[in-house]
């Protein structure tokens, strides 16, 4: 099936996979930043933004379909559930998926027997739930976990709602296989194959990926490293852009 896409810029390919019920658009300012240095391509994930639906909603075939849109190697940016296919795709096919960037990204949503750095389980039943009785009010309640703790929480909450359906409504389908993957996706195993060096950025206030999962992969990962952003919680490259593109943009200039 065919995927929406925006690319902007010119240069080496650079891939932006958002989270759970947003769209490429919600990368916002930053897009607009690398996109002077590269070949950026924003993402909408199958039933977000500009892109059908699709069957079955699930990690794998999901990491199928967005190998099948490329011919050439890119780095994939990661955010949230887009860090999760990230590091999926980059297990599957090592050759196309040259390096990682996983912001605010876990191995594993939700909490496990001697996993506690996660969310319980109960807490995303009440999130499918609460789905089939009104979608958009709890897609704006996500919002608000997302930024709670974190520096300007308000004005961002603000400006996040302003854009969550600037691009159409997400497809209810599409939401709940996005909380199945949350829900059954434990890729803690999988971590010490993934070869491609990774950039990991996490929020210091994040409590729905807690820094301490970013601090997990970093140690399980044979060529990764963490940056920590202060007064972030889950979308630090919306609250501390300057601050995410240092990071980034020092990580992008390395060798491979």
């Amino acid at each position: 099936m065919s995927l929406q896409f925006e690319t902007q810029g010119s240069g080496a390919a650079l891939l932006l996979i958002h989270g759970w019920g947003m769209h490429g658009g919600m990368w916002g300012p930053v897009a607009e930043q690398l996109a002077k240095s590269h070949r950026v391509h924003l993402l909408d994930l199958p039933g977000h933004g500009g892109s059908a639906a699709c069957t079955p909603y699930a990690l794998d075939s999901l990491v199928q379909q967005l190998s099948a849109q490329f011919a050439e190697p890119l780095t994939v940016v990661g955010w949230s559930l887009g860090g999760q296919l990230a590091l999926r795709w980059a297990q599957l096919h090592p050759v196309q998926v040259q390096k990682l960037v996983l912001v605010a990204t876990t191995p594993c949503f939700v909490q496990q027997e001697g996993w506690s750095c996660a969310m319980a389980a109960d807490t995303l039943q009440e999130f499918a739930a609460s789905l089939l009785q009104n979608h958009a009010l709890t897609l704006k309640r996500f919002l608000a976990l997302q930024l709670r703790g974190s520096e300007n929480e308000r004005e961002l909450l603000l400006d996040l709602r302003a854009r969550l359906f600037a691009n159409g409504e997400p497809d209810i389908a599409a939401l709940q296989g996005g909380l199945e993957i949350l829900r059954d996706t434990d890729l803690r195993d999988q971590l010490a194959h993934i070869t491609q060096a990774t950039l990991l950025i996490a929020g210091e206030r994040d409590t729905l990926t807690p820094k301490a999962a970013s601090e997990y992969m970093a140690q399980a990962m044979s060529d990764a490293r963490l940056e920590v952003i202060a007064g972030a919680a889950h979308a630090p490259f919306l609250s501390h852009p300057q601050l995410f593109m240092q990071h980034l943009t020092s990580f992008l200039n390395e060798r491979i």
